[in-house]
């Protein structure tokens, strides 16, 4: 049961920052289906600062570098999704699946480099960081706190007070429902497009890196994030693009993965023979039927998807 709650709050960890990170970008107008590749490019560049940042460095500090190195290249994935959306009005939809194609064979390719520069024989796309991996989480007992749960939640908090508290926040989203109205007062709805995807580039890409060291010591990135960007985007939607609804939606989800990663544990789920594999795709599944039931009365912002054009009216 211990073990359930600790990946339950880790993977709902995992799904908030990312579906926090979609959020932001949609408020502002622009669909990042991109987030899966973002996660993917987000994770390579946090894995790589554990496997060759010093295992004697301060555990602080660890986790500061992991961080800031992920939120980096996250952030730098996404300017590909703002140039070409934002600037070229290019279709969303299709630069995000792009994106998400590109992410998985450019990291296989870079981790494959790596490890070939190092040991010609190892041609594998895997990223081993067992000796850094310690600094990320405490040790209460049977329970495992990793420090990226709190970092969740502050993200959360600060979500909330951004968008709905601060002068940011409020414009924000008025680019994200009437552009026009909020360029006729001023305000830069370019500007605000671009913030909104780095924000979204931001939260996805340390999303990723708290996904991949969510369990093992090395991570295999010819497997992407095996879908947790789109689980993320269900997230979203079933959470209405808020956040406190969207903390409350991961949770959900959350308990669902988790439960594909321990129901070998409990008495009561093996007896019933059902294959490991059922389980592994019930939060794919639970969220189709969620999104089935609930999207009829789903509101997203009203001018996301629509390209900008200052000229329009």
């Amino acid at each position: 049961m211990i073990l359930l709650l600790q990946y339950t709050l880790l993977f709902a960890s995992v799904l908030t920052l990312v579906a926090l990170g979609g959020c932001f970008s949609e408020h502002s107008g622009v669909i990042n289906l991109g987030l899966e590749g973002i996660m993917v490019m987000g994770a390579l560049g946090g894995a790589l600062t554990l496997k060759y940042i010093s295992p004697s460095t301060p555990k602080f500090l660890i986790i500061v570098s992991v961080m800031l190195v992920a939120i980096a290249v996250g952030m730098v994935y996404s300017m590909l999704l703002a140039f070409a959306c934002i600037n070229f009005k290019a279709d969303q939809t299709l630069i995000g699946t792009a994106l998400n194609i590109l992410a998985t064979a450019l990291a296989s390719i870079i981790a494959k480099s790596i490890n070939v520069a190092e040991d010609p024989n190892n041609v594998s796309s895997t990223v081993q960081y067992v000796a850094t991996k310690k600094a990320l989480v405490v040790n209460f007992g049977s329970f495992q706190f990793n420090w990226f749960m709190l970092v969740a939640v502050l993200a959360l908090i600060a979500s909330y007070v951004v968008l709905y508290k601060t002068k940011f926040g409020l414009r924000l989203m008025a680019c994200g429902e009437h552009p026009q109205a909020a360029d006729s007062v001023g305000i830069n709805v370019y500007t605000m497009r671009w913030a909104g995807v780095l924000i979204s580039g931001l939260l996805a890409g340390l999303g990723g890196i708290v996904y991949i060291t969510a369990g093992v010591g090395e991570w295999k990135f010819e497997n992407g994030v095996a879908g947790f960007g789109f689980l993320a985007l269900a997230v979203m939607i079933f959470g209405q693009w808020k956040p406190v609804n969207i903390g409350l939606a991961a949770l959900l989800f959350g308990f669902f993965r988790a439960l594909s990663n321990v129901y070998s544990g409990f008495d009561f789920l093996t007896t019933l023979n059902i294959p490991g594999s059922v389980y592994n795709m019930m939060p794919y599944i639970i969220s189709l039927i969620v999104l089935a039931f609930t999207s009829a009365n789903s509101r997203a912002p009203k001018a996301e998807g629509i390209p900008y054009d200052k000229g329009s009216r």
